[in-house]
């Protein structure tokens, strides 16, 4: 039956199916949103046309309500120099009124050119014409009165004076129906009047005295629509707005602008507001209001995809730790197996039959020692690395001759690998304050992976220790086999190891990562400077205290 070698649910394929989901999400999203965008500023396009027609029209509605109603102040006594002077006001105001007609009237006189009803005559006494010139009011006297204008509005104030109910105020529909006559391009109105007016003016009807006639004034305001001034207040959807008759209708739309229009009110009900935009301008707008919408969808995506890959990369760190406490295992276990088998032919031989003779119990003996050695070297790495890691251990510091600790790890060595040529270098330092245990951990691990690391016929080592400011520095630089670029930055990670024909047995992959974590608990740093095929260079730089 064929085993894995790696047992470990990757799930790699729910990271590939929750990207792609939120993928096609972030592309359906945008297409939505930019669609509803695209529908809202098209909707708009429709319906902002009136706060267009409102900004335009306000100067026609503050002259409509608030203007013309004040000749209701003057009770029928504007005179023609008044009159001037008001309409004045009126053309510098209202720059769309092009022409003021004032009619200074009579009520109650019989002559032939009133408009005569119930014994009640009214006629034009007479007649001003206003028109803006220069910046200034120019005005002239129409001898002329025969005017429809001022026909229709006596008709309508006859009736008034006639009918109406003098025991209550007149009501806003009456007095617009009354005083006020608007038609196409004019606006005619007259004075209101009071309810003691409306009575004298019935006495005069019952009495018919020719000789009583009262005052009363009335104007005529003719409008030019084209001289309105169109307010664009959403130049973002309108790119061109115009005045228009209402009937106009445009024939060259070829490039299928979008196109609106909204009438006007009152006497500018024969005219109306086109608008016109490009596709292209409306799009512009569509694109610059769905931009901070598509950045925010986005910076979602973004920050979904990182989560994906934050997933991804945790897997993969425990892909990899799980393969690296794999091969610890494995390697641990054989590292343990090979003593402890070793320890077990002795002792069987030892407890045999056959007897020994001296040289051979001595041998075994060795055996039995070596090998006990190797375990207890093994477990108390073991043990250490565990201790550095929950910092267990503490640093017991002491004077130490510099030369003479490092030579004694240098001979054990050359005992111990009569092949390995080690060199020591100390310049300008004599004693350290230290931990020697510790140290001596370090010296160990990095001349053992020297050795380990080199060729067969180029075992060397040169150790060179020196002073540098308020630092002492160790250097192992060896001729060995060197290290590639790539596996520089996971060398002093735990449980990893190099994969060449080097170590492939022995190595449980925690010799560099014991070092970097004994420097580091002693306030130091460890780096490696190493070519390929040239050699490694292990340097430790520590606080100097003597």
């Amino acid at each position: 039956m064929k085993s894995n070698k790696h047992i470990y649910r990757k799930n790699f394929s729910l990271i590939i199916v929750f990207l792609v989901l939120i993928s096609v999400t972030f592309v359906i999203a945008l297409f939505v949103s930019y669609n509803l965008n695209a529908r809202y500023v098209e909707n708009e396009f429709a319906s902002k046309k009136i706060d267009v027609l409102e900004q335009t029209i306000k100067p026609y509605n503050d002259l409509f309500q608030n203007k013309i109603p004040e000749i209701t102040s003057y009770q029928g006594f504007l005179d023609s120099a008044s009159a001037a002077r008001y309409a004045d006001v009126v053309f510098h105001d209202y720059s769309f009124v092009k022409v003021v007609l004032f009619y200074d009237a009579r009520i109650g006189n019989q002559r032939k050119s009133a408009i005569n009803v119930n014994h009640l005559g009214i006629s034009v006494n007479a007649l001003y014409r206003f028109i803006p010139k220069d910046g200034e009011v120019s005005g002239l006297r129409i001898l002329n009165s025969d005017e429809m204008d001022f026909k229709q509005m006596a008709l309508k104030l006859s009736r008034y004076i006639s009918y109406s109910d003098t025991t209550r105020s007149s009501t806003q529909d009456e007095i617009y129906k009354t005083f006020y006559d608007v038609k196409p391009g004019k606006i005619s109105y007259s004075n209101i009047l009071r309810r003691e007016d409306v009575k004298t003016f019935r006495e005069l009807e019952k009495q018919g005295n020719p000789s009583s006639f009262y005052k009363q004034n009335m104007m005529t305001f003719l409008l030019d629509p084209y001289l309105l001034k169109v307010k664009n207040s959403h130049k973002e959807l309108y790119q061109s707005i115009s005045i228009q008759p209402v009937v106009y209708d445009p024939i060259d739309n070829q490039n299928d602008d979008l196109i609106t229009e909204v009438a006007f009110p009152g006497a500018f009900s024969d005219y109306k507001l086109f608008f016109r935009s490009a596709r292209g301008y409306l799009t512009a707008e569509i694109n610059r209001r769905f931009a901070p919408i598509g950045a925010m969808v986005l910076l979602i995506y973004c920050f979904l995809v990182l989560i994906g890959w934050l997933i991804y990369r945790n897997l993969s760190v425990n892909l990899k730790m799980f393969k690296l406490q794999y091969d610890f295992i494995n390697n641990f276990t054989h590292e343990f197996k090979t003593p402890v088998s070793v320890i077990k032919i002795a002792g069987s031989n030892l407890s045999g039959d056959n007897e020994l003779s001296e040289r051979q119990r001595k041998q075994y003996g060795r055996i039995l020692n070596e090998e006990a050695d190797k375990l207890n070297e093994l477990m108390n790495k073991l043990l250490s690395f565990t201790q550095l890691e929950n910092r267990s251990i503490h640093i017991k510091r002491e004077e130490i001759d510099v030369k003479d600790f490092a030579s004694k790890y240098i001979e054990t060595f050359k005992l111990k690998y009569t092949d390995f040529k080690i060199v020591l270098k100390v310049n300008d330092v004599k004693t350290f304050y230290t931990d020697p245990v510790l140290l001596g951990s370090v010296f160990q691990n990095l001349i053992e992976n020297a050795y380990k690391y080199s060729h067969p016929n180029k075992k060397e080592l040169l150790i060179n220790i020196s002073h540098e400011k308020r630092n002492i520095i160790f250097s192992f630089a060896d001729k060995g086999i060197g290290i590639q670029k790539g596996e520089l930055n996971n060398i002093f990670k735990k449980f990893y190891r190099i994969e060449n024909k080097y170590n492939q047995n022995g190595s449980v992959g925690l010799g560099l990562a014991f070092c970097k974590e004994l420097v580091n608990f002693m306030n130091g740093e460890i780096i490696v400077n190493s070519r390929e095929n040239e050699g490694s260079e292990f340097v430790v730089t520590l606080p100097y205290e003597n």
